[in-house]
């Protein structure tokens, strides 16, 4: 055989083996079962602090904690702001609300994964280290008398090189002032957050010292997957554990979340491989079949920098008959509705919703599909209405699919053009508003005060793009 058919057959061998290591990774089976093998070093976590809150770091940490003993806060620490050269504290996602659970509980344990290559993810590694040292120091800046007040950027040795870590300390000054001139509002620290962390490769958990005794406050890092080579490797019990398998669930999970999972987890564990995927697919159709609940799933969250006067919400969360008051409330209330399953009327997929004056629904698909559509129509239209209604003394309350997008993106331009800096409401009874006068900084402060109230808005960096185009922009000038 000539030489170059041997290179041949040796690429093709390498290219099927790679193929079907892919295709064991993304296998539902192995994901699931991995999962659950993850499961319980999370729990042996738990057990080993039994007094402090647990909970996901989302997305992919929402996998491995149950929702029984998980703390119903959300945590949303981007590996991106930990990646090497993109070090970054994001204003647009501070996690402040974590301070209170930690002061009350003296810490908290914090939990995600990763996939091959890595024993800690870049979200426990440097972006929650970079989340303390922040903190720590702009609670110096902000209380200069506390005395023997450690702001140090501490980093996992077998995950951040000194060098690295060097560099990002370099730049925690900056992330800290500019956190200070920020609206947020910083409790203050009785004692400085510390990170530690865990991985399935620790020999001996660290013992706390009582409350009384502590030096800091402990973040908790716990990385969840068993790091393995390639990423893979074979279990005695039929399957293939695959390291990191709750990250980029849409890739492998079939439309299965990490709430379902936890709802159908014993079912689930105990199907055959050959019969899961059609298990799955039967329980997300049904849970997207399910009505909507008679009663707010969860209340939507009131703004408090504006006195409540607009809310946020989530489609699902909405009950059958939205009410004209919510509980605790005699103001009456307003809706925009943004769906890809509700139209301008109530027409398109969402045929039977209810017509009223007080709700205004608007169609448009979550993500990038329909961004141009939010600019030129829903933003327009949807903070038209919400004028009308402010006049008339309405709250109103913009729910998207997610709660946590598109309805922030009508919400923070409808803050920039009804309310002033102290969020007075600029709106008077005949529906006259006084002149804005829009910039970036005073966009971003009302972002805040969203982020603030709502810790689990994210808006897309596409949504926010667009919303500051039709604060900033005349309509002529509107991306066509």
């Amino acid at each position: 055989m000539a030489v170059p058919d041997i290179e041949f057959d040796i690429r093709q061998a390498s290219a099927q083996a790679l193929a079907y290591v892919r295709k064991e990774s993304l296998d539902i089976y192995n994901r699931l079962h991995s999962i659950h093998e993850d499961v319980q070093f999370v729990q042996q976590v738990h057990s080993a602090y039994p007094k402090l809150p647990i909970l996901p770091n989302l997305r992919c940490g929402a996998w491995y904690v149950d929702p029984e003993i998980a703390t119903n806060v959300p945590a949303y620490f981007k590996s991106t702001d930990g990646h090497f050269g993109n070090w970054s504290f994001n204003l647009r996602r501070p996690n402040l609300h974590l301070l209170p659970l930690i002061i009350a509980n003296r810490g908290i344990i914090l939990v995600d994964s990763t996939r091959a290559g890595k024993r800690i993810p870049d979200a426990l590694s440097k972006t929650v280290p970079i989340w303390c040292a922040v903190i720590n120091r702009a609670v110096a800046l902000t209380h200069p008398d506390k005395e023997d007040w450690d702001d140090e950027l501490y980093c996992p040795p077998i995950a951040v090189s000194e060098q690295e870590r060097t560099q990002i300390e370099a730049r925690i000054d900056e992330w800290a002032a500019a956190l200070v001139k920020s609206s947020y509002v910083l409790p203050e620290l009785p004692l400085p957050l510390r990170s530690l962390w865990l991985t399935p490769s620790t020999s001996v958990f660290p013992q706390l010292p009582d409350d009384d005794e502590l030096a800091c406050l402990p973040v908790i890092c716990v990385s969840a997957s068993k790091q393995v080579n390639e990423g893979m490797e074979r279990r005695s019990n039929g399957f293939s554990y695959v390291q990191g398998s709750g990250d980029d669930h849409e890739l492998w999970g079939m439309g299965l979340t990490p709430q379902l999972f936890w709802e159908n987890k014993e079912m689930l564990l105990r199907c055959d491989r050959d019969e899961l995927p059609s298990v799955v697919a039967e329980l997300v159709a049904a849970s997207k079949s399910r009505s909507a609940p008679e009663t707010w799933k969860r209340q939507p969250t009131p703004i408090s920098a504006v006195g409540g006067r607009l809310l946020v919400g989530a489609v699902p969360d909405m009950p059958s008959d939205l009410p004209r008051t919510l509980p605790d409330s005699e103001r009456k209330m307003s809706y925009v509705v943004i769906s890809a399953k509700s139209g301008p009327s109530g027409e398109g997929n969402d045929s039977d919703a209810p017509r009223s004056e007080y709700i205004l629904r608007l169609q448009m698909a979550e993500g990038k599909k329909d961004q141009i559509l939010f600019l030129q129509s829903i933003v327009p239209e949807a903070t038209r209405y919400i004028k009308e209604r402010l006049s008339m003394g309405d709250c109103v309350c913009v729910c998207c699919d997610s709660g946590k997008d598109a309805s922030v993106g009508v919400v923070l331009a409808a803050l920039q053009l009804f309310f002033d800096e102290c969020g007075v409401l600029l709106v008077n009874d005949s529906g006259s508003s006084s002149p804005v006068n829009p910039s970036k900084d005073s966009i971003k402060t009302r972002l805040q005060w969203i982020i603030s109230s709502r810790p689990e808005a994210n808006p897309s960096r596409v949504t926010l793009k667009r919303v500051n185009e039709f604060l900033l922009s005349s309509p002529a000038f509107r991306r066509k």
